[in-house]
């Protein structure tokens, strides 16, 4: 533990970004294998729901830098194609 005052800051507002980092990162995670898990199933019109959903999580979450710009255009495009059936 630090003994510096901005230091001992700094460790908490490091653990409180991280949990909401990972909270994001999770919901992003689940969002993609519920789209993912519908597209298999042929479920075309709940997917397609679920993809509005997932990709909404994912810019919000390379919009805060939790994930790169980049994954996030890959994460979208993969997902739009099982949907589409490609």
């Amino acid at each position: 533990m630090p003994n510096i005052k901005s230091s001992i800051r700094s460790v908490k507002t490091d653990a409180k970004r991280n949990a909401q980092n990972t909270q994001l990162k999770s919901a992003v995670h689940t969002a993609s294998r519920k789209v993912k898990t519908l597209a298999e199933a042929g479920k075309t019109e709940e997917a397609k729901a679920a993809l509005k959903v997932a990709t909404g999580l994912i810019d919000k979450a390379a919009h805060k830098n939790v994930i790169h710009k980049n994954n996030a255009a890959r994460k979208k495009s993969n997902l739009a194609k099982k949907v589409n059936g490609k």
